[in-house]
C-alpha cells in the first residue's frame, strides 16, 4: 500500500467515478450491441428462441448485479472497500474479454454458455462497483452525502455516452461488435491499477463503532425502510425501464433514433447531477425527490404522445429532468436517515433498483403486448396487419406503455409528499 494520505477524499472520487463510467459503458455496449451478436450467432443457434436467448443474456447480467450487489453490501467490512473495487475490475476487464474473443475458439452451444458467462460476470463487476462506491462516497463526503453522490453518479450516464457514441462511432468506422465489447477494458484496468494503488477508510458504520450483527438487526428497528425501499422499486422503473423503450415509441413516430436519445438525455443527466449540490439545499433531498416524481410522470406521458422531432425531444427532457437526481438521492436519503444500517441499507437499495429491473420489463412487455392486440381488434387482426396499418397499432401500444409507467411516479408522488406533510407537523 501507499502513503496514507491517498485516502484522501480527491483520489477515492476519482477511482469511485472511473468505477461508475466502467460500470454505465459495459451497460451501454451491452444493450447496443445484442442486436450483432443474435443477428451474427444467436440466429444461427436456434433461430426460433434467438430473442429468448438475447433475452437471457440480458437477464444474467442483471441477476449477476443483484445478486453480487446484496452479498458483496452485506460483507463489505469483510471484503474491503479496495478489494471489491478491484474484484470490480477483474469481472468487468475478463467478462467483456470473454465476449469479444469467445468465437475465436468455440462455436455453438459452448459460445453460448460462454457469452452467458461473459456477460454474467459483467454483471459481477457492477455488482461489486455498486456495493462499493455508495458507502465510500458516504464515508468520504460524511456532510455532503447527497451533493457527492449525484457529482460521482454523474459518471453512469458518462458511460452511457461514451458507449452509446462509440457504438454508433466504431460501426461507422466498421469496426466489428466485438471490438466495441473490448472498450470496457481499459477503464476497467484503470480501476484494478487505483484501487490496489489507495488506501480506503471504512464504513461510516464502522468508524461509529456500530457493529455488524447490530447493522443487520437495524432492518427490524426500522420498519419505515421498507416503504423507502418499495419507493426505489418505483424510481428504478421510471429511470431505467424507459431506456428500453424509447427506441420503440420515438423512432416510430417522430423519427428519432433511440440511441441518439439516450445519449443525450444521458448527457443532461452528467450536466445536472454536478448541480444537485445547491438544489438540495434549497429544496431539502425530499423536496428534490418530490419535484423529480412530477417531472418524471409528466416526461413518461408525453414520450408516448410524441408526435415530432421538437416534441420527442420536449418529452425526453422533461423526462431526464424529472429522474436526473433519483437514484442518488434517494441513496444519500437512506445514508442520512438510517446511519445504523450503514452500507447494508445502502445496498439493499440498489437491489431493489435491480429487482425493479427485472420483473418491470418483462411486465412491461405484457401491456405491450396486450395493448397491441386491443387495438387491433383481436389476435387474427392483428396476425394480418401490415405496413402503416401494423406501425399505427405498434406505436398506439407503445403508447400504452408509457401511459402504464407514469403511474409509479404518481405513487411515487404521493408517497413522498405524506412523509413531506407528516415531518414538517412532527416537532
Amino acid at each position: 500500500m501507499t502513503d496514507p494520505a491517498d485516502s484522501r477524499p480527491a483520489l477515492l472520487f476519482v477511482v469511485s467515478a472511473l468505477a461508475l463510467m466502467t460500470a454505465g459503458l459495459s451497460f451501454s455496449i451491452r444493450l447496443s450491441q445484442i442486436s450483432a451478436l443474435q443477428q451474427e450467432h444467436l440466429l444461427a443457434l436456434d433461430a426460433s428462441q434467438a430473442g429468448e436467448l438475447a433475452g437471457s443474456l440480458l437477464g444474467i447480467a442483471f441477476l449477476g448485479f443483484g445478486l453480487t450487489l446484496f452479498l458483496a453490501s452485506s460483507l463489505l467490512a469483510v471484503i474491503g472497500m479496495g478489494r471489491a473495487l478491484m474484484l470490480s475490475g477483474v469481472c468487468f476487464a475478463l467478462g467483456s474479454g470473454l465476449v469479444a474473443s469467445g468465437d475465436q475458439w468455440l462455436t455453438g452451444q459452448a459460445l453460448y454458455r460462454l457469452y452467458w458467462a461473459g456477460f454474467g460476470l459483467c454483471g459481477l463487476g457492477w455488482g461489486f462497483m455498486e456495493a462499493t462506491v455508495n458507502p465510500l462516497t458516504a464515508a468520504a463526503y460524511p456532510d455532503d452525502k447527497t451533493n457527492r453522490l449525484n457529482i460521482v453518479h454523474a459518471w453512469w450516464p458518462a458511460g452511457i455516452v461514451v458507449g452509446g457514441l462509440g457504438a454508433l462511432g466504431f460501426a461507422a468506422l466498421g469496426f466489428s461488435w466485438e471490438t466495441q465489447f473490448a472498450l470496457t477494458i481499459p477503464p476497467a484496468l484503470g480501476v484494478i491499477v487505483l484501487a490496489a494503488s489507495l488506501r480506503f477508510p471504512p464504513t461510516e458504520r464502522e468508524a461509529a463503532g456500530i457493529p455488524m450483527a447490530e447493522m443487520f438487526r437495524e432492518i427490524l428497528r426500522q420498519p419505515m425502510f421498507l416503504v423507502w425501499w418499495v419507493c426505489m422499486l418505483l424510481t428504478s422503473a421510471a429511470e431505467l425501464a424507459p431506456g428500453q423503450w424509447i427506441d420503440l415509441a420515438l423512432s416510430r413516430t417522430v423519427g428519432l433514433r433511440g440511441v441518439l436519445l439516450l445519449v443525450y438525455v444521458s448527457l443532461m443527466m452528467f450536466v445536472l447531477r454536478h448541480f444537485a449540490g445547491p438544489i438540495a439545499h434549497r429544496l431539502s433531498p425530499l423536496g428534490m425527490l418530490l419535484g423529480s416524481t412530477i417531472l418524471a410522470g409528466a416526461g413518461l406521458l408525453a414520450l408516448g404522445h410524441a408526435n415530432s422531432p421538437v416534441m420527442g425531444l420536449a418529452a425526453a427532457t422533461i423526462w431526464g429532468l424529472g429522474v436526473c437526481f433519483l437514484w442518488p438521492t434517494m441513496l444519500a436519503n437512506i445514508a442520512e436517515r438510517y446511519p445504523r444500517g450503514g452500507e447494508f441499507f445502502i445496498g439493499l437499495m440498489g437491489v431493489a433498483g435491480a429487482l425493479s429491473i427485472a420483473f418491470v420489463l418483462p411486465a412491461l412487455g405484457r401491456v405491450f403486448d396486450r395493448a397491441k392486440i386491443e387495438v387491433a381488434g383481436g389476435e387474427a387482426a392483428f396476425s394480418s396487419l401490415t405496413g402503416d396499418a401494423l406501425e399505427h397499432v405498434l406505436t398506439r401500444a407503445a403508447s400504452v406503455s408509457f401511459d402504464t409507467l407514469a403511474i409509479g411516479p404518481a405513487i411515487l408522488f404521493v408517497i413522498f409528499g405524506a412523509i413531506w406533510i407528516f415531518e414538517r407537523r412532527t416537532p
